[in-house]
């Protein structure tokens, strides 16, 4: 019997307990309650402190957070998601690339090489590693249908602290964030074979790449296999590009191929996507990669039957040709050849090839540089003045008249 009244009277205690630190902090004037709060809330500062600077806070990860720590920073960090992604703009309406297969595509090409590892996807588990860190990332899968379009647009784009997941590593290219939200959106649900085929097309590498290597032709050049396997997740093991939201590289000019290359790795031209892959690239291995990709042999461009709008190439040839003195546009042709005639040795090497490139990666790249969010080379500043002055629709003409080409023999380069 004294047991139970010693138990129920520490009970009765704790119980008052809040109610007494309460009336002896808030008790008397509002003067006397407001000194005594702040004293109270320095003494408990002075205290974090004294606690944080004597190394009593566990950091390890071994440890894993304490429960009241996971929960709310994984609180505040859906709070702050859902709240921050009510300010993302949707897309224009006019582009209509962003729900095709090309922009998945896309989006697997990326996710493969730099998300999987983390985030793991069907038929590959998680690396080891990161099923040891702290908070652990999530297995990606099953986790999707949590968020809505918005909110993974900006988890992609900006990232989340005390988590390692970075930020996108440029903030102008807003359309290859909507890409890999476009390969996000299929995750759930999907079969190995099927992501497979998104993230590596039809030559899936091993780990050294060699069976991706032993399927490209032999060139001048001799990257190394890995880095191959790396390119030939989007742009195929042919050069030719997957989807038609990347360019075909291959016959493309070296000269062109290596400055690229170099303004991804110095950031000039923006790329999340471009620029870890080139960064990661000394100057011998961007040299060996042009001399690959300009060395292969180009395909023939699609024929102009397979562009159901005769009427946008035909507009898109008279601009191209003659340009538009009213609207302040040049004649394309002064820089770029058209794909025929008897070669393009008297062009500056460092213009790419349009003839026959894919029509809405053109489209998206004028649509940068009418922006001004395209960089690149020196000679970029041109193309914002050019593009500048063009109208959606002459953008929309333009690369349907340029893919329709018919690519021009090589000539060497001067």
């Amino acid at each position: 019997m004294a047991d139970r009244q010693r138990t129920g009277g520490w009970s009765g205690a704790i119980a008052k307990l809040p109610r007494w630190l309460w009336s002896c902090l808030a008790g008397g004037s509002w003067k006397l309650a407001l000194g005594r709060l702040l004293l109270a809330a320095a003494v408990f500062g002075l205290g974090a402190l004294l606690f944080v600077s004597a190394g009593l806070v566990p950091v390890a990860a071994s440890q894993g957070h304490w429960p009241i720590t996971r929960v709310l920073l994984h609180f505040a960090m859906r709070r702050s998601v859902r709240t921050h992604a009510l300010a993302v703009k949707p897309p224009p309406a006019e582009d209509q690339l962003l729900d095709t297969e090309a922009m998945v595509l896309k989006g697997a090409g990326h996710y493969a090489g730099g998300c999987l590892a983390c985030h793991g996807a069907p038929g590959h588990p998680r690396a080891e590693v990161m099923l040891h860190s702290v908070p652990q990332p999530p297995y990606l899968p099953p986790k999707i249908a949590e968020w809505n379009d918005r909110e993974l647009f900006w988890i992609v784009r900006h990232g989340i602290k005390y988590t390692a997941m970075p930020a996108w590593p440029t903030q102008q290219r807003d359309d290859e964030v909507r890409a890999m939200v476009a390969f996000l959106r299929r995750l759930p649900g999907m079969t190995p074979a099927r992501f497979r085929q998104l993230a590596y097309g039809g030559a899936t590498p091993g780990v050294d790449g060699s069976r991706v290597a032993g399927a490209i032709p032999s060139t001048r050049a001799t990257p190394a296999p890995s880095t191959l396997a790396d390119c030939a997740r989007c742009h195929g093991v042919d050069g030719e590009g997957r989807g038609g939201a990347v360019p075909r590289l291959a016959g493309q000019r070296e000269a062109y191929l290596l400055e690229s290359l170099r303004a991804y790795a110095r950031g000039d031209r923006h790329s999340g996507i471009m620029q870890p892959v080139a960064a990661a690239l000394d100057d011998a291995a961007m040299a060996a990669l042009a001399r690959h990709y300009a060395g292969l042999d180009i395909r023939p461009a699609a024929p102009v039957d397979a562009h159901p709008d005769a009427a946008a190439i035909e507009r898109g040839a008279r601009l191209a040709t003659r340009g538009d003195a009213a609207g302040r546009v040049p004649a394309c042709v002064a820089c770029h050849d058209t794909g025929t005639g008897p070669g393009t040795a008297d062009r500056n090497p460092h213009y790419p090839l349009l003839a026959g490139q894919h029509p809405d990666y053109l489209r998206l790249q004028l649509t940068l540089f009418n922006s001004g969010t395209r960089g690149g080379s020196a000679y970029a500043p041109i193309m914002h003045t050019v593009a500048g002055s063009l109208e959606p629709g002459d953008i929309r003409d333009l690369s349907a008249f340029f893919a329709s080409r018919p690519t021009a023999p090589k000539t060497p380069e001067r």
